[in-house]
């Protein structure tokens, strides 16, 4: 398959963004066949290059959020490199950033003054309380959002504080959007032939995901709110964690059908036609119950894989609470090619997770590496027309600037 099956072919994207909601937009259109050019200020570049973790001084989270991109680091504070991003917008289809609202208005990159330059751009804002409304100017990150959301209210156990999400569950939902909405955007400018400003909050996004807390509070007239429960969920008996003498399993029998063979499996058909349980609402009247007999079985079999192997005979939907180094090396993973590896110019072979799109006609898998800093500075420049007297003095004023593994 070659890059003239990929979806995007021919779309080229401005991804003015950092650390990761923008980055991952980027990563995915890129990953979908557009040319996506990742602008960086001089010397720091992006702050998602200071994240770790990092190998010979190359930060593994801005490997992972910027690959197949081309690189452009270049002084906006000069009226030649702003001129020269002028530039690059006028040729540009996707304009994504992630800056506080506000805050490229002042430099002349705001949605207004670029759409009238290129009336057909879309401009993808990512903040973390949006453009509108009493919270716009205030900072955030994802964390923020998760807090403010009332996801991590929902977390732990009753009386303790909540824990962290650990995975940057508020930035890769918004990006993902972001992904979704600049495609729409796209196609609604075949037939208009204008583009469109996309206003996405992270604080929107995460309260969009709630699939239960906000309808139960109204419709039990705010008389019902979620509480911390723990490893298990007392509204989807049985549906959660439980340990085994060498680890913990996942056990979802909150289904009447899946739960008859979850008791048939740990108690027989004494425990399965048990009235305490034949029903969602009676098993959830008696949870800790339900709870207790399934946690005794877990922990009295040899092994969390003997709870599994007689799980998956019984038809009960079960799964391990996989390290890491177990999810790196299952061949679901594997089979499914969720790693990918790439040669870097400093690090050599990388391997980092693949994006989960599969399309019948192309392979999106991304092989080349995030750009180093200032990369295709020259190549860009050129393709805007700037002479290369022009470009050497800007290189030599650094105006555009590169870091030193970067090849002349």
């Amino acid at each position: 398959m070659t890059a003239q099956d990929l979806p995007l072919k021919g779309i080229r994207v401005i991804d003015y963004s950092h650390f990761l909601a923008g980055p991952f937009m980027g990563r995915c259109l890129a990953a979908m066949g557009a040319e996506v050019i990742k602008v960086e200020r001089p010397r720091q570049g992006d702050a998602g290059r200071a994240h770790g973790y990092f190998k010979d001084g190359q930060s593994g989270y801005f490997l992972q959020q910027n690959m197949g991109k081309q690189g452009l680091c270049i002084d906006l504070r000069d009226t030649r490199g702003l001129d020269m991003m002028m530039k690059l917008v006028d040729t540009a289809d996707v304009f994504i950033e992630n800056y506080r609202p506000g805050a490229l208005e002042r430099l002349g990159l705001g949605y207004k003054a670029l759409s009238t330059r290129n009336p057909g751009l879309i401009y993808c804002s990512v903040s973390a309380y949006g453009h509108t409304g009493p919270y716009a100017d205030r900072p955030g990150f994802g964390l923020i959002a998760e807090a403010m959301s009332g996801a991590l209210a929902q977390l732990g156990s009753p009386g303790e504080a909540p824990p962290l999400l650990r995975m940057p569950l508020a930035d890769m939902y918004t990006g993902i959007h972001g992904v979704a909405a600049i495609n729409a955007a796209l196609v609604g400018r075949a037939s208009s032939g204008r583009g469109q400003h996309i206003d996405l909050a992270l604080y929107d996004c995460m309260v969009s995901m709630h699939d239960y807390a906000v309808q139960r509070y109204f419709l039990s007239g705010g008389t019902d709110l979620p509480k911390q429960t723990g490893s298990g969920q007392p509204d989807s008996t049985v549906y959660g964690v439980f340990p085994a003498k060498d680890g913990n399993l996942v056990i979802a029998a909150q289904v009447d059908d899946a739960w008859r063979r979850l008791a048939a499996l740990i108690g027989g058909s004494r425990l399965s036609s048990d009235e305490r349980f034949t029903t969602p609402a009676a098993r959830n009247a008696h949870y800790a119950e339900a709870m207790e007999i399934v946690r005794n079985w877990t922990v009295s079999q040899p092994s969390r894989d003997a709870c599994l192997a007689a799980l998956e005979q019984a038809g009960v939907p079960s799964a391990p609470v996989q390290t890491i180094e177990e999810v790196v090396r299952d061949p679901q993973i594997h089979a499914r090619g969720m790693l990918v590896e790439q040669e870097h110019p400093v690090l050599g072979r990388v391997t980092l997770p693949n994006l989960p799109f599969r399309f019948s006609s192309c392979d999106i898998t991304v092989r080349t590496p995030a750009p180093l800093l200032g990369q295709d500075n020259r190549r860009i420049a050129e393709s805007l027309g700037l002479s290369a007297q022009t470009i050497d003095a800007m290189v030599r004023d650094g105006v555009l600037y590169n870091e030193t593994a970067v090849q002349e």
